[in-house]
């Protein structure tokens, strides 16, 4: 596993090692002795899955307020994604900003997203598919969102949204809610 840092602090793509033969192939996609080890929380408290049926579908901006905030580390399994988070942490410089990743089916990376991030995507292609390790049991009262198309935050969302949650839709604007 390759490790790529991103602009905000503990957000990085892994880029899994992928071993084919005549049978097909095998790929590691994360290690969490790995990710440890580079300081990231390893740590597994749930596996969750999300399929989406249409190409344009926008989730989130989505996060856990403390003190249940998760980490998150996850991939595309099937089609592809635009992946989105923005930086939450008043501390740090990157307050605010936002960095995007394609995520693909096609090519074996994963995205680590650390505590006091929100994180989101639009879906690429119809029947894209998602898995994530969440390094925290999820917390109802502590669900947040943030408003996807908040002018002030001003993520480029690549294709028109065909679908989205009415608690997507009617989220609050920036400056997040703790």
């Amino acid at each position: 596993m390759r490790f790529e840092p991103l602009l905000i602090r503990g957000a990085a793509i892994l880029r899994g090692e992928v071993h084919a033969d005549d049978r097909g192939a095998f790929g590691r996609i994360v290690d969490v002795t790995q990710l440890a080890a580079l300081g990231m929380d390893p740590a597994i408290a749930q596996v969750s899955s999300v399929v989406n049926t249409t190409r344009g579908t926008v989730r989130g901006l989505h996060y856990q307020a403390d003190p249940h905030g998760e980490a998150k580390t996850l991939w595309c399994t099937v089609g592809a994604v635009y992946d989105v988070i923005v930086d939450l942490r008043v501390e740090e410089p990157t307050y605010g900003r936002w960095v995007s990743v394609t995520l693909s089916a096609d090519e074996p990376i994963a995205l680590h997203v650390p505590r006091g991030i929100a994180h989101g995507y639009q879906t690429l292609e119809d029947g894209s598919a998602l898995t994530y390790l969440i390094s925290t049991p999820f917390v109802a009262e502590s669900a947040r969102a943030l408003l996807w198309r908040d002018p002030t935050i001003g993520i480029e969302w690549p294709l028109p949204v065909t679908a989205i949650s009415q608690r997507d839709r009617e989220a609050p604007a920036w400056p997040p809610l703790p």
